[in-house]
């Protein structure tokens, strides 16, 4: 029962949408076992999405995720991982299965308004970026 990551990115705070994104989390069985509202820097940011610096969408992506506060979570719970990427839905809201969150609240590719971990190594890493040990609740909490 490992925990992820999960972000609501700036365009979903600006909009309103988190405690709409909040809601469906939970009415999935998910756990919130660690929340916070952040301002990343630049730099934090940059070492968050290191994986993507070669990548074209790199410097538009960073620009992005430090435009505004963002809604940092550990999400645990049975196949967490999994099953919050499911919930997410395709990373283009317009390819997203129905009842997904990208593809009732994003508008694109960029804008998409939630971020996930793709796997356990990546959801350890993630979730130790944003959080201490202390702030996360225990299983079984």
């Amino acid at each position: 029962m490992a925990n992820t990551l999960g972000i609501i990115k700036p365009d979903a705070v600006s909009r309103k949408l988190a405690g709409n994104i909040i809601a469906k989390i939970e009415k999935s069985g998910l756990i919130l076992r660690g929340m916070k509202v952040v301002k990343l820097s630049k730099d934090d940011a940059q070492r968050f999405y290191a994986v993507h610096e070669s990548r074209p969408f790199y410097k538009s992506l960073v620009e992005f995720m430090t435009s505004g506060p963002v809604v940092v979570m550990v999400l645990g719970g049975h196949s967490s991982i999994e099953r919050w990427r499911e919930l997410m839905g395709a990373t283009d809201p317009a390819k997203a299965k129905y009842n997904t969150i990208r593809r009732e609240y994003g508008t694109s590719v960029e804008k998409n308004v939630v971020h996930g971990s793709d796997g356990p190594d990546t959801a350890k890493a993630e979730v130790a970026f944003f959080f201490r040990e202390d702030e996360i609740l225990p299983k079984g909490q």
